[in-house]
């Protein structure tokens, strides 16, 4: 059996229940084949040089974890730099938020050099390499012209922005024609790889093969669309866990004349939460009924809190919910529960089967598996309703949720007053579609329909 090695920013210990979404994907196939998994080790070495970084290498059963450490420098352009400053809002449609001119790419070509310069030596011939995200784009070009020519997929966890988006980065043409040296590249939703298509024939004077193969700049590569999903048992497991029922009960012990509407999100400018907030006012104010009957509950986690949008977004949401605070409440309701701070993962799911009404409404998101989540937790007799903003990836799988605009702050608030007016007979229908369609795809039909088209995809002879 060939050996599976994942690449990506960070690396986690697959043994681990919490390590997160990528591990919980990944472990299976790594534990099988005794694979290898390749990132930065989180360390930051103040003045060390340029362009190296120690390899660390930690046994986690029958894995091999191989970290690097990243020079300040390094860690600042690439990371901070180009991945967070330039192509993560790019690719999340907020050209107004990068920044082109500060000389970022090259400690991002730096590091993705340096992180095939180390892997390389690692590698055996017949291992199958699987790269993750937005880092890492150009890492198969370097490993190429190093000579590797193992198979390659790549997963872009994040959106991929439209033709005329894209071409704003001035480095764009460098950046897709890496990502041909790939064999196989991983979208989460067509959308994406309608963008991907009509970039390679407008702006790469490339083809369309049929069967999601397309050939620019010599070579030939599959995109297709993968939805990423959840582990649907370990989370029905952890709802029925005990931190998750004494959350629920909490809850609705608490809340017990109120109707909760639950957002649970990284504080990011892409999740729409500014947005989420307005529309609940004009709940409030448009519809009286819920005043001092719909609570919501905001969770927003810190994030890249260096970065200068990520203060201005925390500013804004301050103020919105202490104003809808001050208009509408009353000395026993607050209509906002505003939280900024992380919410142990073993508690959501209470918290989500405690909510009528799930807010899942992004401006641009890759998927969003908190709407996964918030289905799986919901109790099948008496199920919340999810409310999903159009412009997440996990749309195109979730159509039985009420879909939003989440720029329409009026149509917004329409349709979250249609979740909570929403009879019971049609909740647990809508319920019941949600939840098999996630649970027939979820993260380990993910990982195995990815790496089955990675292990099929014809070798490109050019």
């Amino acid at each position: 059996m060939p050996r599976l090695v994942v690449i990506s920013n960070r690396v986690a210990d697959p043994r681990k229940p919490a390590a997160g979404g990528l591990a919980v994907a990944v472990g299976e196939s790594l534990q099988q084949s005794g694979g290898l998994w390749f990132g930065w080790s989180g360390t930051i070495v103040e003045d060390g040089p340029t362009g190296e970084g120690e390899l660390h290498k930690h046994q986690a059963g029958k894995v091999m974890l191989a970290t690097l450490d990243l020079s300040r420098e390094d860690h600042d352009a690439y990371y901070l730099g180009y991945s967070n400053n330039v192509l993560w809002p790019v690719f999340h449609d907020r050209l107004d938020l990068a920044n082109f001119e500060a000389g970022y790419i090259g400690g991002y070509r730096r590091v993705n050099q340096l992180f095939a310069r180390k892997l390389l030596p690692l590698l055996r011939d017949d291992d199958i390499l699987w790269v993750h995200d937005y880092h890492l784009i150009p890492l198969a070009a370097e490993l190429r012209a190093m000579g590797c020519r193992q198979r390659i997929g790549f997963f872009l966890h994040i959106p991929l922005p439209p033709q005329i988006i894209m071409a704003a980065i001035p480095q764009h043409e460098w950046l897709m024609r890496s990502l041909f040296a790939y064999d196989v590249i991983g979208f989460q939703a067509n959308q994406d790889v309608q963008h991907f298509e009509r970039y390679v024939l407008n702006e790469a004077n490339g083809e369309s093969l049929g069967h999601d193969m397309f050939r620019a700049w010599g070579n030939t590569v599959r995109a297709s669309a993968f939805p990423i999903g959840i582990d649907v048992d370990e989370f029905e497991a952890l709802t029925q866990a005990k931190d998750a029922r004494d959350m629920y009960t909490t809850m609705k012990d608490e809340y017990s004349k109120r109707r909760l509407l639950l957002g649970i999100d990284r504080l990011d400018y892409s999740k729409g939460i500014p947005q989420r907030v307005r529309a609940f006012r004009e709940l409030l104010a448009h519809y009286p009924e819920n005043r001092r009957s719909a609570t919501l509950i905001q969770i927003a986690s810190p994030t890249r809190e260096d970065v200068n949008a990520y203060g201005d977004i925390r500013r804004e949401l301050e103020s919105l919910c202490g104003a809808i605070n001050g208009d509408y409440g009353e000395l026993d309701w607050m209509p906002v529960r505003y939280i900024h701070r992380m919410v142990a993962r073993k508690r959501v799911p209470g918290l989500c089967r405690a909510a009528a009404v799930g807010l899942v409404t992004p401006l641009r998101d890759g998927m969003n598996l908190v709407a996964k989540e918030y289905v799986v937790a919901q109790d099948p007799e008496d199920p919340g309703v999810l409310v999903l903003s159009r412009f997440a990836g996990a749309a195109e799988q979730l159509k039985e949720a009420l879909l939003v605009n989440p720029y329409d702050t009026h149509g917004t608030a329409e349709t979250v007053q249609q979740a909570l007016q929403m009879p019971l007979e049609e909740r647990r229908a809508r319920h019941k579609k949600l939840l098999q369609r996630i649970r027939e795809q979820d993260v380990h039909w993910w990982r195995k329909t990815f790496l089955q088209a990675l292990n099929d995809a014809p070798r490109d002879a050019g």
